[in-house]
């Protein structure tokens, strides 16, 4: 298949276009590339990039594609705090008009980058399957109720989409990002010698593996239309829900000479869920996830050993791996304006993109 992926330059976006090219699909990226300088290590594989912003992007440029893979966002809940109108426009508004868009070009299938964030509170409602009531508490996962909503309406039989609620990602990435909580328990320990846990350590996650992720959006778009047609799916394993102090726990007995703190104020977080995600590897059964939480740790514990990772370069105030500090930076630097957009003539003299091919929109 011909495929557009949105926000391939970012987090997940520049490990899955690896999996779709090795999967033999033709990739075409789509991103801001706000976030070109957060690398960490080495790249995989690149592709042909359009420089654009999705709240600008046209019908002509969805011409020709048999597909649509959409991650650009403002990508976890910390994030979209920082302007929750911004939120609401990049995270809903633009999402919708983008499968509006596609629809009329032609595009047959539509795969929205949902998250499991939408679950909010639900600390005492079991694994919850894609049938629970949705219960956001922040910007972020109210805006993927809403593009569910929205987008689920202009299902036809030309056009389908479908809704991966990503369970909370882990794992290495060329686009690193240390705003994460496996990837962020791993840096301190590596950096700092501690386990640094920001909450009380009770709160339920369910946690997935970037690669895993990956593998789930090739699974889906290579899948029959008829059984995923206008169907939302919890991405990543039943068994690797876990406590914050658990996941502590593990990187405990990996990463030498670490210990666990607790942050001062660190009190009970409301975002609290567990998620059953027995569904997709049944009605998809070419999805079948490789990684556990214990090898993602080993793997990002040796990823910063192994790259020098230092505590000023992951959290400090020239960090590229905290994408809050990186967006800040980028604004106090007037490389940006107040709506995230590239001020005129800052984006061209950002970093290379690397090989492909690049064109403005």
């Amino acid at each position: 298949m011909r495929v557009l992926v949105t926000g391939h330059n970012g987090y997940i976006g520049s490990v899955m276009v690896d999996v779709l090219v090795r999967a033999g699909h033709e990739v075409v990226g789509f991103d801001t590339y706000l976030f070109e300088e957060c690398t960490l290590g080495a790249e995989r594989t690149t592709v042909p990039g359009i420089r654009g912003d999705v709240r600008d992007i046209g019908v002509s440029t969805l011409e020709g594609f048999d597909a649509v893979i959409h991650l650009a966002a403002l990508s976890n809940d910390p994030l979209s705090n920082l302007n929750p109108q911004l939120t609401y426009d990049i995270n809903h508004l633009a999402s919708v008009k983008l499968a509006r868009l596609a629809r009329e070009a032609g595009v047959e299938r539509y795969l929205f980058a949902s998250s499991c964030s939408l679950y909010g509170v639900a600390a005492n409602d079991g694994l919850l399957t894609e049938q629970a009531a949705f219960n956001p508490i922040t910007p972020y996962g109210e805006s993927k109720v809403l593009v569910e909503r929205d987008v689920s309406k202009l299902a036809s039989d030309r056009f389908s989409p479908v809704f991966l609620r990503n369970a909370t990602a882990y794992g290495m990435s060329p686009r690193l990002r240390a705003d994460v909580v496996v990837n962020s328990l791993v840096g301190y320990a590596v950096t700092k010698g501690e386990v640094f846990i920001q909450s009380d350590g009770t709160p339920w996650r369910p946690l997935v593996h970037v690669e895993d992720i990956s593998r789930a959006f090739l699974a889906v778009l290579e899948a029959p239309r008829d059984v995923i047609h206008n169907r939302a799916f919890n991405v990543g394993r039943s068994q690797e829900n876990y406590r914050i102090s658990e996941i502590a726990d593990m990187v405990l007995d990996i990463v030498p000479g670490s210990r666990v703190t607790y942050a001062q104020d660190g009190g009970p977080d409301p975002r609290c869920y567990r998620v059953n995600c027995d569904e997709i590897a049944r009605v998809v059964p070419a999805f079948q996830p490789r990684w556990t939480v214990r090898d993602g740790v080993r793997e990002l514990y040796e990823a910063y050993t192994k790259n020098g990772l230092t505590l000023e370069n992951f959290e400090g105030a020239k960090s590229r791996y905290l994408r809050i500090k990186h967006l800040q930076r980028l604004l106090s630097g007037a490389r940006v304006d107040d709506q995230l957009r590239w001020k005129s003539g800052v984006a061209a003299a950002a970093a290379p993109i690397g090989a492909g091919v690049e064109s403005a929109v």
